[in-house]
């Protein structure tokens, strides 16, 4: 088994009596990182999954009374797919006051739906995580970071879902059926919302404008949208987890872009599913693209496995200069540039520079990404 990071961190949070609540796409092993954690607990642990007719409706608008019937003796509560389970939240909350030497857990892959129904009844008794894909760091661990840099062209094309991972020679069928069965099945969940023609249109433009700027408008003409349905589909594949957004720095200079953004998937496999190009970097001409979207989605989940709070930025003026990448943190801007041939010379803009001084610059090539990413 490949070892989660978010194990260990779950582990610590276990005792505290508050509820863990994991987000994450489908598919990418939310429950088998529990089913590995409790698999010593089983007598005293009650497993309920949320896709289950009786399991919604025992669990849904319930009592306190009734919740202790329910739990019975046991001291650890996993509950899969909370999100199909109505009014979840209170229920959660009941648990928390009323029942004491319970730890609940809980996963969810619908950001939409559970995040509306805890956030309320839940404050300041959860802690709350995101499961991503397989991460670059937790292979490493796994495999050792030689194997890992062998197969950097790989990850490029197919990404980290952990299936994809381990079905090896069937990559392509199987982000297939990624995309396909469980990419858009919370999204269209939503308000009884069906896949109209222009969602997978949005998703291909998208795709084939990662690492640009992104224009709602320019969008809107391809697919035949106006802005504002453009932004809301947006928002909701961001909170299906398929795609996440950059904002734009834009503080000290007079000619910086302030209302753009650029967006980037999760998961190059996913990615390069939707524009069904699974071709070899050598035979293709997005390479940048496809390395910056895995520099930036790998950072990621370093900084949340590893517990650090960033503030994340690109930077543009209207004179075409641009920083890749930039975070912000113990008051400071740290700042990249992603350059896969590492021969390839990089001049940070001297407006920049001037505008923000202090900043520390780096340019990530091969030949550094391995302490950019663990």
């Amino acid at each position: 088994m490949i070892e989660r990071s978010l194990a260990r961190i779950i582990k610590n949070r276990l005792g505290k009596g508050k509820i863990i609540l994991v987000f994450g796409p489908r598919q990418v092993g939310k429950t088998t990182l529990l089913k590995e954690m409790f698999a010593d607990g089983q007598s005293n642990l009650l497993w309920l999954n949320g896709d289950e007719a009786d399991v919604r409706e025992l669990w849904a608008n319930t009592t306190s009374t009734r919740l202790k019937t329910l739990i019975g003796k046991n001291k650890l509560l996993l509950i899969d797919e909370a999100q199909r389970i109505e009014n979840i939240g209170v229920t959660l909350k009941l648990i928390v006051d009323n029942i004491k030497n319970v730890q609940v857990v809980v996963t969810g892959s619908s950001a939409f739906e559970l995040s509306n129904r805890l956030q309320e009844p839940l404050t300041g008794r959860k802690y709350e995580y995101f499961l991503y894909p397989l991460s670059f760091s937790e292979m490493v661990n796994h495999s050792g970071a030689m194997d890992e840099q062998r197969l950097l062209e790989h990850r490029l094309v197919f990404g980290y879902y952990p299936e994809v991972v381990t079905g090896i020679g069937e990559e392509r069928e199987i982000l297939s059926l990624l995309a396909n069965s469980y990419l858009y099945k919370d999204l269209l969940a939503v308000e009884n919302l069906k896949k109209p023609a222009f969602l997978e249109k949005l998703l291909q433009a998208l795709a084939l404008q990662v690492g640009s700027e992104v224009s709602y408008n320019e969008l809107g003409q391809f697919v035949g949208a106006d802005n504002q349905t453009i932004e809301r589909y947006i928002d909701l594949l961001e909170k299906a987890f398929i795609v996440f957004r950059l904002q734009a720095l834009s503080r000290n200079v007079r000619n910086e872009i302030k209302k753009t953004r650029k967006v980037y998937f999760y998961d190059n496999g996913i990615r390069n599913t939707i524009i069904k190009n699974f071709n070899p970097l050598n035979m293709r001409q997005d390479v940048g693209a496809l390395w910056e979207n895995f520099l930036i989605s790998e950072r990621m989940k370093k900084n949340h496995y590893g517990g650090k709070q960033v503030n994340r930025f690109f930077w543009r003026t209207k004179q075409q200069q641009e920083i890749d990448y930039i975070e912000e943190y113990d008051g400071k801007l740290h700042v990249y540039e992603f350059k896969w041939n590492p021969a390839k010379r990089v001049q940070f803009s001297k407006t920049f520079t001037n505008a923000y001084p202090g900043s520390e610059t780096d340019v990530i090539s091969q030949e550094n990404y391995i302490d950019f990413l663990t």
